[in-house]
């Protein structure tokens, strides 16, 4: 039985993923952000700022891992994190003007992967995909 005959939703999920977050690394590398941090930068942005809890949970992470991972783009200038004014325990992300060129940077190259992603596996599979993928995440989201 080979890696990918492994009757296991989880290993299939995760084996998924490990590819297609590899494509879309390489696709947009050239905006010098990885796909990660695109995608705290762009929820960030659509939401508008966030605590460190509400975009771990946006993220489906544990804030010990979300913080790893903020303080790259924290450091570039991409994000600023400060204290609530109605509660100093709480830390609010921001995306910075900054953070917003560089998205946009970004945001070019990742439409390039996700049309390029759709010319591969097709436009009509890839939009079920996604429905199929977030029907799961919910029906075992705790």
């Amino acid at each position: 039985m080979s890696a990918l005959e492994i009757p296991c939703y989880s290993f299939t999920a995760r084996h998924a993923s490990r590819h297609l977050a590899q494509f879309y690394e390489h696709m947009i590398i050239g905006s010098g952000i990885h796909i990660q941090q695109f995608t705290i930068l762009a929820i960030i942005k659509h939401k508008g700022p966030l605590s460190i809890i509400e975009l771990a949970q946006a993220l489906a992470m544990d804030r010990t891992t979300l913080a790893r991972s903020l303080n790259p783009i924290e450091r570039d200038s991409y994000i600023s994190i400060a204290s609530s004014k109605e509660d100093r325990r709480i830390r609010i992300v921001s995306i910075t003007p900054k953070g917003k060129e560089k998205l946009e940077v970004a945001i070019k190259l990742w439409r390039k992967a996700q049309a390029e992603f759709e010319s591969r596996f097709g436009v009509e599979r890839a939009a079920k995909l996604r429905e199929e993928l977030r029907a799961a995440a919910e029906a075992v989201a705790a």
